[in-house]
């Protein structure tokens, strides 16, 4: 068991950052913030002559090179290839973001665009609707990757159905009170006739409607000997596998993931490098693993958090940063978390309060679906 005091990971990552810029002067802080801003807007490395043209002071690119190699030496920069210029290492990034990272409002056009679209959506459709529109959104908004997590929930039944799409299959139309459809696949037992499906989605209608799928299962096993004398075996047996199948039994997946935008991803990529990074990308978002890790990660921090490159383990092969904020219920427990996934050079100041925006109006629309009648 970890010590109580002990750092984490990330704290250790912050502490070396810190570390490596303690010693830094106000002119080599200024070329190391002139590389990162360059690689920001451009992602291009940037040599000693352009940065002389572009410090406020009067620097010859001698005295630059000089300071560029101090940089390198403390791990905040290197070089991609033979070349004058110089790039942000991950280290470097996570010092600019912790020393340098200005965060100010949403602009009034972006705030108005999330506020119409999240709070229409959350008004009119149910939540997993405002979920899948709010990573659609912040996709749109920041050209990298909107993603959601959420905590899979409980929720109380309104209606029950089984339609028959063959012999041997039937679909489990589930309708719960806040408007949410889901439907599963469930094999039949063999020789149930239609009939039997009416009797059975009766039943279930009749005992379990207003009650979370938890409570749902216990009422039917308290109703056993009724459920017994009310219908015959095969209609026992399709309530057992209905329940069954909408608790998705056998399943370890406590979470879902919510993904949009990912083909921004694969604009202006074309060196294989980065196409064989977004490849470990999508596989890590396809095979969702360990994302409920997401929600803890987003949880354990004060507002948004920011993971660059490796320093998130589940994307660490991708080289991909994550910004992400965690979302709440009505009872302000934390039951998911919104953000954006992107390359290194994600614009942290402008995505930053986005992401923030976009996870507090998650939490008051939530809250606010849950209080009404």
């Amino acid at each position: 068991m970890k010590p109580l005091n002990a750092a984490s990971p990330l704290d250790l990552i912050h502490g070396r950052a810190a570390s490596a810029g303690a010693g830094l002067d106000e002119r080599s802080r200024d070329i190391f913030r002139l590389i990162v801003d360059t690689y920001l807007d451009s992602g291009e490395p940037v040599g000693s002559r352009n940065l002389s043209k572009l410090l406020a002071s009067q620097l010859s690119p001698a005295s630059i090179r000089n300071v560029m190699s101090d940089l390198e030496a403390l791990g905040l920069i290197y070089a991609p290839h033979v070349s004058a210029g110089r790039l942000p290492t991950e280290l470097g990034l996570r010092f600019f973001v912790d020393a340098f990272l200005e965060v100010g409002d949403v602009p009034e056009r972006e705030r108005a665009e999330i506020e119409e679209k999240i709070r229409d959506m959350g008004e009119r459709r149910p939540v997993n609707a405002l979920l899948t529109e709010a990573s659609q959104l912040l996709s749109g908004l920041s050209r990298g990757a909107g993603i959601v997590i959420a905590a899979k929930s409980d929720p109380r039944l309104k209606h029950i159905e089984f339609v028959r799409l063959d012999a041997r299959r039937a679909l489990v139309v589930l309708v719960d009170e806040s408007g949410e459809v889901e439907n599963r696949v469930l094999e039949l037992p063999a020789g149930i006739a239609a009939s039997q499906l009416v009797e059975a989605a009766n039943f279930l209608n009749a005992h379990v409607v207003g009650r979370t799928l938890a409570e749902a299962r216990s009422r039917v096993d308290a109703l056993r000997e009724e459920t017994a004398r009310a219908l015959d075996a095969l209609s026992r047996q399709l309530v057992d596998q209905g329940l069954a199948v909408w608790s998705g039994e056998g399943s370890s997946e406590p979470s879902r993931l919510i993904v949009r935008g990912r083909a921004n991803l694969l604009e202006n990529v074309s060196e294989a490098a980065d196409l064989d990074r977004l490849r470990h990308l999508f596989d890590d978002l396809e095979s969702k693993s360990s994302i409920v890790e997401l929600i803890d990660l987003a949880e354990a921090g004060n507002g948004v958090r920011i993971f660059i490159g490796s320093e998130n383990k589940l994307f660490s092969l991708s080289g991909s940063s994550l910004v992400i904020a965690p979302y709440s219920d009505a009872d302000q427990r934390v039951v998911g978390a919104v953000g954006v996934i992107g390359p290194t050079r994600l614009n942290y100041r402008r995505i930053v309060p986005m992401v923030d925006y976009t996870a507090r109006l998650v939490s008051r629309l939530l809250a606010g679906t849950a209080r009404r009648p």
